[in-house]
């Protein structure tokens, strides 16, 4: 399967004296700068009809034409596994993805991935770097997920997300009562001993910022609410870690399971039983990529989380103490 695109565009004099790839790049918007880039040495990105080089300057006049086929960008099978879609149209695919399900292939994982359900449910996304995936959730984390269908819409995507007007909202279940919510603004890298994990690395990390507000505080875990600003890996996760209320269930970053003194039985085995962090995409919103027409998805918490809560809530009625063994 490819897909040809034609383009054709002239360069006004208002580039005049600007670099052949920068111009390129405003001119053909749709297409990243990476991408301009990689025709432009491929020789399918012209000026004039002839091959240029990327730093070569213009001086207005001149007529830049693309003429590419686009090809199948990864050799993954398409695999027929349900996919649970809140929202789909010719350029972008809203999933609700479920625990266990990993995101790409990877060692471990070879295939049964979202991203081989993907290129199943939409052959198109073959032609798109990862098909179409521009964000990532941890194989255990639930929920919302946008995938882009074409070339154009993954390039608007990805500058969304750059530029933070993407919005990404979280629910979870943490351990410990918090009194009030807050900001994380602590860098994340590579753990230095674990390059399994991630940690707030104040030298080597990356800037990462997650708001979090009280959904409701129950005897011993607090229900809430989270906001990404950034996206790095194990954010919230790390994040929550470090300020001392770690996800439920979290077998990275929670540490050994310890029960609530006084619980009730009922939490006892809720809470052996999570085996997964008690994480949630609850919401999304977009700019559409090809309309620009603002967007917004909610879904509901998973039933295990939803279980989970019930059961918190009957052990604060019950008058559980404040306190861990």
């Amino acid at each position: 399967m490819a897909e040809r695109i034609v383009k054709e565009a002239q360069v006004s004099l208002d580039f005049s004296g600007q670099r052949f790839d920068q111009i390129a790049t405003e001119l053909f918007s749709d297409y990243s700068r990476s991408r301009i880039q990689s025709w432009i040495k491929e020789g399918v990105l012209l000026v004039d009809g002839k091959q240029t080089k990327p730093k070569e300057k213009l001086f207005g006049g001149e007529t830049i034409t693309l003429d590419v086929e686009l090809e199948e960008q990864a050799a993954h099978d398409a695999q027929e596994i349900p996919l649970d879609i809140v929202y789909e149209d010719e350029d972008i695919l809203i999933i609700n993805k479920p625990a266990g399900l990993v995101v790409h292939p990877a060692a471990g994982h070879h295939d049964g991935t979202l991203l081989n359900a993907i290129l199943h449910h939409a052959p198109e996304t073959a032609l798109v770097p990862r098909a179409g995936i521009v964000h990532r959730l941890d194989k255990e984390t639930t929920g919302l997920m946008v995938v882009a269908k074409t070339l154009q819409a993954q390039t608007d995507l990805v500058a969304q997300l750059q530029d933070r007007s993407m919005g990404r909202e979280y629910e979870a279940i943490a351990i410990g009562a918090m009194t009030g919510g807050g900001v994380v603004d602590e860098p994340i890298g590579r753990h230095p001993h674990n390059r399994q994990k991630m940690a707030v690395e104040p030298v080597h990390g990356k800037e990462a910022i997650t708001h979090y507000r009280l959904i409701k505080r129950y005897n011993n875990h607090t229900h809430i609410r989270l906001k990404l600003e950034t996206g790095r890996t194990h954010q919230i996760r790390v994040h929550m870690a470090h300020i001392q209320y770690p996800l439920v269930g979290d077998p990275q970053y929670a540490g050994r399971l310890k029960m609530p003194k006084g619980c009730s039985p009922e939490l006892q085995d809720a809470l052996r039983d999570f085996r997964r962090q008690a994480l949630h995409a609850k919401k999304l919103e977009l700019s559409h990529p090809a309309t620009g027409e603002w967007m917004e998805w909610e879904v509901e918490l998973p039933d295990d989380m939803l279980a989970l809560i019930e059961v918190l809530e009957a052990d604060l009625k019950n008058g559980g103490q404040n306190q861990y063994m």
